[in-house]
């Protein structure tokens, strides 16, 4: 009787660590399946397709999918809850149309914004002045900068991109740029920059290489120590907002893309500023702050 007793307890005990393994298996599995999706600013892109690249090869089984699409995209997206991580250029009490309640800001790096021309136009510098003159079509030809005799073709971003706003607030001290050719991608931008005679655009550091010209501005140059201090005016913070606090997959990619791996291996390479090595903060109005 004892023996009988002693195999239908054994007996359950099986049972009981079956389910419970069964749970935990299931559960494993369903982790390893996690899914998120990312949309928006294409100034951070680069370095979110980055990070998540190398994520998903050190943590087998989950899959992170990077969009572009702008920062109002990201920022709509997000606020619908349509996807897991809105990227932005602009905080999110910027973007006209956009509830910021409910959507937690991460900070996740700060974005420098070069003003940049085709290599023919044979400019070195410009003013603010000059700048504000050829973005509203004041200016027409680059010998009246003192650049060669060529007809100036200014690229502008969609009017939902973060870095037009940037642009057009920090460079072109709140002027609005005149109707032109718009582009919603920063690589297209920089294809027809380099590609166009007499063309000039803007465009973030990491999307800067040596088939196009970076003139400094006011004689102060594009840099990452220029941004640092302030002396650069046109740069952004690259936000990352979830719809509430982030969750599972989501938390965690987030805490990897402010960790040393990330911050230190990625940003030097593809010129993003940890925002704790900025000298001076900015707020939503657009105060600077120093730190």
């Amino acid at each position: 009787m004892k023996a009988k007793k002693l195999y239908f307890s054994l007996l359950g005990i099986v049972l009981v660590s079956l389910v419970a393994f069964a749970y935990i298996t299931r559960d494993q599995k369903s982790a390893q399946n996690e899914t998120i999706t990312a949309v928006g600013s294409t100034a951070l892109q680069p370095l979110m397709e980055a990070a998540a690249e190398q994520y998903t090869t050190e943590h087998t089984g989950v899959n992170i999918n990077v969009q572009g699409g702008g920062s109002g995209t990201g920022l709509s997206q997000i606020a619908t809850g349509a996807v897991n991580m809105g990227n932005s250029d602009l905080f999110a009490q910027e973007k006209e149309g956009i509830n910021p309640k409910g959507l937690v800001d991460h900070l996740i790096a700060v974005d420098g914004v070069a003003v940049v021309t085709n290599k023919q136009a044979g400019i070195k510098n410009l003013t603010t002045k000059q700048l504000i003159a050829i973005f509203t079509g004041k200016v027409t030809n680059w010998r009246q900068v003192g650049g060669k005799d060529l007809p100036i073709t200014v690229i502008n971003r969609t009017a939902g991109s973060g870095t037009r706003v940037t642009f057009e607030r920090y460079g072109l001290k709140n002027t609005p740029s005149m109707t032109a050719q718009e582009q919603d991608s920063s690589g297209t931008v920089r294809q027809i920059v380099s590609s166009t005679p007499g063309a000039i655009s803007y465009l973030s550091f990491g999307f800067v290489n040596n088939t196009i010209t970076t003139p400094t501005l006011n004689n102060i140059a594009p840099t990452k120590q220029n941004v640092q201090t302030n002396k650069w005016p046109i740069w952004s913070y690259e936000h990352v907002y979830t719809h509430g606090e982030a969750k599972g997959l989501t938390k965690k990619f987030l805490q990897y893309l402010t960790s040393d791996t990330v911050q230190k291996s990625l940003f030097s390479s593809l010129k993003y500023i940890q925002v704790d090595q900025m000298q001076y903060q900015r707020t939503a109005d657009g105060r600077i702050v120093r730190k």
